[in-house]
């Protein structure tokens, strides 16, 4: 991606039925636009075609990350210090799987988050899921 003048964000694949959708996130300076997503679109199903890496029907889908951006490495949970963030463990934590709070950046390979005025350290290896979730202001 870093070719095409790009950040790879990430990937998710999301089987569904006999299919699934592989959706990849981009991200340039200033935004992605349609324009952009239709040119990675073009080049990814041109090397996938050839690699054939799923074997089963699948959608292509590539977007920008939104205002509710994906996290998916370390480097993305140190960028956004100071922002809110939701995350979802595989496994338990205190008996809780699901959080929400304001990420507090790295420790070695944990992610800080700080909820209801306390620290809470995930290992990265743990985190099934998480987004940033920026509060909107003036919307009920």
């Amino acid at each position: 991606m870093t070719a095409l003048g790009y950040e790879l964000v990430g990937v998710e694949y999301a089987p569904l039925g006999h299919g699934g959708v592989l959706r990849v996130y981009i991200d340039k300076p200033g935004g992605v636009t349609l324009d952009d997503c239709e040119r990675v679109s073009h080049q990814v199903s041109g090397v996938l075609d050839v690699e054939d890496p799923i074997h089963s029907h699948y959608d292509l889908e590539v977007s920008s990350p939104g205002v509710e951006r994906p996290l998916f490495r370390a480097e993305h949970y140190a960028r956004f210090t100071g922002e809110r963030a939701r995350i979802r463990t595989f496994a338990p934590i205190e008996g809780q799987r699901n959080f929400s709070g304001v990420l507090q950046g790295m420790t070695g390979d944990e992610v800080l988050l700080e909820e209801d005025g306390r620290t809470v350290r995930i290992a990265l290896s743990n985190i099934a899921k998480a987004h940033l979730a920026p509060e909107m202001k003036g919307i009920k």
